[in-house]
């Protein structure tokens, strides 16, 4: 098969996970940008890429990329792009976009021009003057940023970090994609505990234990791309089969979710159910004051209440604190906390993190703080 350019978009700070989940799904990276990846495959790594990443929002199958200064050169080398390699007769495609730093900076503009380049260039192919566009969906977006232009494809349709498993949700539920690289980035494995103890709707449990069991995030939803001609059915009905032949029902996991707040556990336990991890997880109504360490080693990681309504700092300090309590006699603990509230580290702890990440809670800017609890012993593994 032809090697085609794909390329996986992310939050801000993800980039580093994202590119070693393509790289662990066998494919080459062509270039590592703020927010997105750019790598090698074919057809199947369309349909893999969607089935498999965890952190990534979306898939996007990059049609071109070239220096743009007038729209006539738009237009023209949009148009001279294979766009009947991929849509339709019956096609149905929009075009969304964006510019940055560029010359051709009114938007509007530049969708129209690129709309009428493919519409253009599918009129001579398929010789015909009017298109249904009744079929499958095909969004195009042209991103100019410092004058050139990128084309690309969106082979996902809604974004990745819709897994379908969350029936329930909860106030400011945190992102699928963002959760799972929470997970990623700790220190935590399946044969140490993990605790949540401001679990909301479950997300970061959840995502945990389906990354545990090798449940593939996108197994239970459909994508865009399942309705292009160009990609085999038979391709998804492979994969699919495969990513089902890898879950390993059989292992045993310590997980512990809770949260002050009964409506929210109710929530989770629904979404577990429905993400099919429920029977792995142990769900609480239980306030973080009255959690206990019972065995060492464990983890949390955790998405605490931001506290920027009036009036919530004062109970936000109150939860830092019941934290700092329940670690300081607990030195083989780890924590993982992710907050936009500046004032954390010197409420928690007399000493800084040991690491610090920048990332974004949608358009929330947060730190994810890491504390590292003492190693295990050599001679336990996984760590």
């Amino acid at each position: 098969m032809p090697k085609l350019e794909l390329i996986a978009t992310a939050t801000f700070g993800l980039e580093a996970v994202i590119k070693r989940e393509i790289e662990n799904l066998g494919y080459k990276i062509l270039k590592v940008e703020d927010s997105k990846m750019t790598y090698l495959g074919d057809e199947s790594a369309i349909v893999r890429s969607n089935l498999w990443l965890r952190c990534a929002d979306r898939v996007l199958l990059k049609m071109g990329e070239f220096p743009v200064y007038s729209f006539e050169e738009l237009y023209q080398q949009t148009k001279a792009l294979p766009w009947e390699e991929w849509i339709p007769l019956d096609g149905k495609f929009t075009v969304n976009g964006s510019s940055v730093k560029s010359k051709l900076y009114s938007v509007p503009d530049c969708q129209s021009i690129v709309k009428k380049a493919i519409v253009d260039r599918l009129k001579e192919f398929y010789q015909c003057e009017w298109f249904s566009e009744t079929g499958a969906e095909f969004t195009t977006k042209v991103t100019i940023l410092k004058d050139i232009a990128t084309l690309t494809i969106d082979t996902s349709g809604p974004g990745l970090h819709k897994r379908g498993y969350r029936v329930k949700d909860v106030f400011a539920p945190i992102k699928e994609t963002l959760a799972s690289a929470l997970v990623q980035l700790s220190f935590w494995k399946p044969d140490r505990i993990l605790v949540d103890p401001f679990c909301g709707s479950g997300t970061i449990p959840i995502e945990a234990a389906m990354l545990a069991k090798k449940i593939a995030p996108g197994l239970n939803r459909k994508f865009a791309s399942e309705e292009w001609p160009g990609i085999p059915a038979e391709l998804w009905k492979k994969f699919r089969k495969e990513a089902y032949d890898s879950i390993d029902y059989n292992l045993s996991l310590q997980i512990i979710a809770s949260d002050i707040d009964s409506k929210a556990i109710a929530a989770a336990k629904e979404n577990a159910l429905e993400a099919g991890v429920d029977d792995c997880i142990e769900f609480k109504v239980m306030p973080v004051s009255e959690l206990k360490i019972t065995q060492p080693y464990g983890i949390i990681i955790c998405n605490p209440p931001y506290g920027e309504r009036i009036g919530e700092k004062e109970n936000l300090n109150l939860i830092y604190q019941d934290l700092k309590n329940l670690l300081q006699n607990e030195k083989t603990w780890s924590l993982y906390l992710i907050t936009s509230d500046k004032n954390f580290e010197t409420v928690f702890s007399q000493k800084p993190a040991d690491r610090r990440r920048k990332l974004y809670n949608g358009r929330i800017e947060v730190t994810y703080y890491q504390y590292f609890g003492e190693k295990p012993a050599k001679t336990e593994k996984n760590y």
